[in-house]
């Protein structure tokens, strides 16, 4: 009986020794079938262009899915919900083949890489399927084409290169004919932005390209009044600054540190027209500047280069940002970012992102009349009210708006052109859909 009792125990015990294994197979079986479920890739006949050949999109569409699915996801997104961007892959002449030349992504037209770097890393906003996007973003960068002759970008090649790019994404997807771009989303990061010229009555002339009219143009320039170079939906952003450049100058001086410079310019101050258009740079107020107060002790003025430029600003209390051939300049991010007081002297500036950057409470307006009671005016400034414009100017949120970075943080660059962008869904074709429903 004891070995009839033992035998029954033995057979009892293979049989739950099985089951569980059975049983954990099941369970696996289950969960790598709902995963492979759940996480499978766009269907390609999703992005298929009428007729026999196959979309370029298809193909890249799927080559993005399957790069990019085990990154990691930022949460720094979440203010802005549910909107979607789609990062148009095209070919690489557009975009990167011009990054062989380091100066691309580091000048001050760089935001067009800029803005592309910081969306391709934003995954929570970045969309892989085109179907679910507000928004299109189109990256060719047209700065990067230098002069042999001087060195400066030359964009003359931009509309036939826009252009192009314009006509391979309509002709292997559905998404820009069927509102005719008006959510799609260009950077014009140049003196008269999408006008393409950077003397003014040419770029007037020119004006905007008839393929670009309906789109949102993230550009630098922007002015108070009407302007053909700026008669189309857009942003106003801030000129590029590499951020490492500033990081390094304040390590080495801080933000606080002393200011033994008063008033500081450094840039082309021509005593007599010198290029090709025979006017005045800067509509004459930079050389009236030199004229006036060269000499002046209160006054650090350099028309040489000079690369390490950034260790003057730092040093220096007010820092003087007069217009070039357009209103804006590099010195309004570098100087803020750097806590120099802007002394900002261009009529009728549009100045980026007022909502996070309280321009009146940071900087100094003068008129471009007034360069002559530049002296007077800054000395009445320094005795009365200096030291609440610098406590403002100071605030780090200040000049983090003013800043990209190749990963978009909170309250940065890239951060409030998204911002921008939210306030504009009303011209999301996915959106219209929805609400007419």
């Amino acid at each position: 009986m004891r070995i009839l009792h033992k035998g029954r125990q033995s057979e009892k015990s293979l049989f739950f020794k099985y089951y569980k294994w059975v049983l954990w197979f099941s369970f696996t079986l289950y969960f790598l079938t709902s995963f492979f479920i759940t996480n499978k890739p766009l269907p390609l006949s999703k992005t298929r262009v009428s007729g026999s050949k196959s979309s370029l999109a298809s193909r890249v569409l799927f080559e993005s899915v399957n790069k990019t699915r085990h990154k990691s996801k930022p949460k720094n997104a979440a203010a802005f919900k549910d909107l979607k961007i789609f990062v148009y892959e095209l070919p690489s002449e557009y975009n990167e083949d011009w990054l062989s030349n380091r100066r691309c992504s580091n000048h001050l037209f760089a935001s067009e890489v800029a803005i592309h770097r910081a969306l391709m890393n934003t995954y929570d906003l970045r969309t892989f399927d085109p179907y679910e996007a507000d928004f299109f973003f189109v990256p060719v960068y047209v700065s990067c084409n230098f002069s042999t002759v001087n060195g400066f970008p030359a964009i003359g090649h931009a509309r036939s290169l826009i252009s192009s790019a314009i006509q391979l994404i309509s002709s292997n997807y559905p998404f820009w004919n069927r509102t005719q771009g008006s959510d799609h989303i260009f950077v014009a990061s140049h003196d008269y932005g999408a006008c393409f010229h950077a003397m003014e009555d040419r770029a007037i002339d020119d004006g905007i390209p008839d393929f670009m009219k309906n789109s949102i143009i993230l550009q630098t320039f922007g002015v108070n009044y009407k302007h053909p170079c700026q008669d189309v939906e857009h942003v106003v952003i801030p000129p590029y600054i590499p951020p490492e450049s500033v990081r390094n100058t304040l390590e080495k001086a801080p933000l606080t540190g002393n200011r033994d410079i008063m008033v500081f310019f450094r840039g082309k101050m021509e005593v007599h027209p010198k290029n090709v258009s025979g006017k005045f740079y800067g509509k004459k107020v930079r050389t009236e500047i030199w004229r006036r107060y060269n000499g002046d002790r209160r006054f650090y003025l350099q028309r040489q280069r000079f690369a390490g430029y950034q260790s003057e600003i730092v040093r220096s209390v007010f820092c003087l940002c007069p217009l070039g051939w357009a209103p804006w300049s590099p010195r309004l991010v570098e100087s803020v970012a750097l806590g120099c007081v802007p002394v900002i002297i261009a009529d009728g500036i549009q100045l980026p992102f007022p909502s996070a950057v309280k321009w009146s409470e940071i900087s100094l307006t003068v008129a471009e009349r007034d360069v002559g009671k530049l002296g007077r005016i800054l000395e009445h400034v320094a005795k009365t009210n200096l030291s609440t414009i610098q406590k403002n100017l100071w605030d780090p949120a200040v000049s983090k708006a003013l800043l990209f970075n190749d990963h978009m943080q909170e309250g940065d660059a890239t951060w409030q052109v998204l911002e921008s962008l939210y306030k504009k869904l009303d011209r999301s074709y996915k959106r219209s859909r929805v609400s007419s429903q």
